[in-house]
């Protein structure tokens, strides 16, 4: 497992591999974060929500627990975070 701390540790998470490839788990505190993927990432919202802004998103989007999205590699994407929130990430 690898700590992982971004933003002044304002985002947190543990990174694994197991059976289903690489993953990270990890949680966001409130605040407004961008992101760059070197990888394509496939975003679970465990608990709380997210407002995306996706390169190809003609308008942020809201994502709550249970929901998912996709962010193919080599593109960034922006994150408001209004309440702590936890999510699940898997690389491809």
């Amino acid at each position: 497992m690898q700590v992982n701390r971004y933003f002044d540790d304002q985002v947190l998470s543990l990174g694994f591999d197991n059976s289903n490839g690489k993953s990270s788990v990890g949680v966001m505190a409130p605040g407004s974060y961008e992101f760059s993927t070197s990888e394509n990432e496939r975003m679970v919202v465990i608990s709380g929500a997210l407002v995306v802004q996706r390169h190809d998103d003609p308008e942020p989007v809201l994502y709550s627990d249970g929901d998912e999205f996709n962010v193919p590699k080599g593109q960034t994407f922006a994150v408001e975070v209004t309440e702590a929130t936890a999510y699940l990430c898997e690389y491809s």
